[in-house]
């Protein structure tokens, strides 16, 4: 990651604030075309009950509705977490380009279970267990600080 993309991983960081704030999962993500143009952007949302509404999942599904698959190669998701395997999943069968993650999926479930929280119902993979040859960055140094803050804020009081 460089200098330049500073601004997206920071804007996926303030959506899964804003997912926090909203009473939901701390996680955000957003596509940038390979111009840097940031197409989409979205946050948590399995508040509802649905828990497959993932940010990552949403804009695969964003780019397969609204981006050529040579556009899709040439874009980048930036994250607050490593894709689970649903969303690395969906990211791979669409065909988008790299990831970028703050925060890793290893380190959520080590905070997790510092703070007493029951694993989640689907195993925690490495992105490229489940896309193998994805080009893949993080955890982005700093900004998985963050991250866990939020984590904290969000189960404060449950250890």
């Amino acid at each position: 990651m460089d200098d330049r993309e500073i601004p997206f991983i920071e804007r996926a960081v303030a959506l899964a604030e804003e997912a926090l704030n909203a009473g939901d999962e701390p996680f955000g993500s957003v596509l940038v075309s390979g111009d840097g143009e940031v197409l989409a952007e979205d946050r948590n949302r399995i508040a509802g009950g649905d828990s497959t509404q993932h940010p990552e999942f949403a804009l695969a599904r964003w780019a397969a509705q609204h981006m050529t698959p040579e556009a899709r190669t040439q874009a980048t998701v930036f994250t607050s977490g490593e894709h689970c395997p649903m969303c690395a999943a969906a990211h791979g069968w669409v065909g988008l380009g790299r990831i970028v993650y703050a925060s890793s999926s290893k380190q959520l479930s080590n905070w997790l279970a510092e703070l007493g929280v029951a694993p989640p119902p689907v195993a925690t993979l490495p992105i490229q267990q489940v896309v193998p040859g994805l080009t893949v960055e993080g955890p982005v140094a700093g900004w998985d600080e963050k991250v866990h803050a939020l984590h904290q804020r969000r189960h404060a009081g449950l250890s």
